[in-house]
């Protein structure tokens, strides 16, 4: 078993070991055990509070390399027909504390059938996919 405790910037260049496929709600766990797609055991033990992003790498304490990839899950894409509407679609969302990832051109969010509603309501499109989720940090995150 592999115990990964160091989060260090993603570097293309870099040769890895491994490669871990995680959702956006997994890559927000400091302590946790994963297994690669090739069945390798791998505990994370990082400090509390890091956010894992695409493509970052994680190294273990001998000093062996993972690159975290951001995992295709279930979304919704949502656009709108000019800023203003989507503007809109942030601050409702945003009233209702959920994960956003923000484009200049669309909003995606986890699958929500209630959500999904309610921006159909305001007028949005909101198209259901399978895609990688990079959600905002937050006001707060530290990266």
């Amino acid at each position: 078993m592999l115990t990964l405790t160091q989060r260090l910037p993603a570097n293309a260049d870099a040769v890895v070991s491994h490669t871990l496929s995680l959702t956006a709600e997994e890559r927000t766990r400091s302590n946790y055990r994963f297994e690669t797609e090739a069945g390798q055991v791998l505990l994370l033990r990082l400090p509390r509070g890091i956010v894992l992003r695409d493509r970052d790498l994680l190294q273990s304490e001998n000093g062996i390399l993972v690159r975290v990839i951001a995992k295709p899950e279930p979304v919704l894409t949502v656009t709108a027909k000019n800023p203003l509407e989507l503007l809109r679609a942030a601050y409702h969302l945003g009233n209702r504390h959920v994960a956003l990832e923000i484009t200049p051109t669309y909003l995606r969010l986890s699958a929500d059938s209630v959500l999904q509603a309610m921006l159909e309501h305001l007028g949005l499109e909101v198209t259901p996919e399978i895609k990688p989720f990079e959600p905002e940090m937050g006001a707060y995150g530290h990266h």
